[in-house]
């Protein structure tokens, strides 16, 4: 599996995510959002980058102009509730893609003991298609490995792009064990620890929780 740090070159991506850590930042919601939107279109048009083209002609008033197009046809997929603004960074770009959903949750059986349950899956099929499956956190790596079987269930995809804002190391390796060899997994920023609720450390806290409200 390939990974990609954006960290390791800083970019304006650099200030999103310094203001969506900020403990006095991210206590606005709005702007919480909107920065999960901008880290998704910056990595939307990086991802684009490594994407396949291909060369058409277009009629322009004074002639005839040959373009490249994208050739992928795309599939975007997002793990609720976090991962919406950031499905909206992407959808953005990716105007033209076809969209899913998967819905994940922690289910507790003690104070530090989950399950990841799969209770949603909307999807197109898969198959041949290029998957860009985007969740803002990568904890522990789980519920983007179940995601992504889930939807597996409709198809077998081409190419697969994983996509968060922050991940642990431990997600990052579980990932790497996992997924097929020919993954690419693209990062804001890897952080070391998850914590023994598997909170990522230092992380930003529940980012579906600042974007939305707290939960019960």
């Amino acid at each position: 599996m390939k990974v990609v740090n954006f960290a390791a070159n800083p970019s304006l991506m650099s200030r999103y995510l310094l203001e969506m850590r900020s403990t006095e930042i991210q206590r606005d919601p709005m702007r919480f959002r909107r920065n999960l939107e901008r880290v998704g279109e910056i990595m939307a048009y990086e991802i684009s980058k490594v994407l396949n083209y291909k060369q058409v002609e277009v009629q322009t008033p004074l002639g005839v102009a040959k373009c490249d197009t994208p050739d992928d046809q795309i599939v975007l997929g997002t793990i609720f509730r976090a991962g919406v603004p950031f499905h909206q960074g992407f959808l953005s770009y990716f105007d033209y893609a076809e969209n899913a959903f998967v819905s994940a949750y922690r289910k507790f059986k003690e104070k530090e003991n989950f399950d990841i349950c799969i209770e949603y899956l909307a999807s197109p099929r898969l198959d041949g298609k290029t998957l860009l499956l985007v969740d803002p956190m990568l904890a522990t790596g789980a519920s983007m490995e179940l995601s992504y079987r889930a939807l597996l269930t409709k198809g077998i995809p081409a190419g697969v792009h994983l996509a968060a804002v922050i991940a642990s190391k431990h997600a990052v390796e579980y990932l790497n064990k996992v997924m097929p060899d020919d993954t690419t997994l693209w990062m804001g920023v890897i952080d070391d620890e998850i914590n023994s609720h598997s909170y990522i450390v230092p992380g930003l806290g529940d980012a579906g929780d600042l974007a939305y409200g707290i939960k019960e």
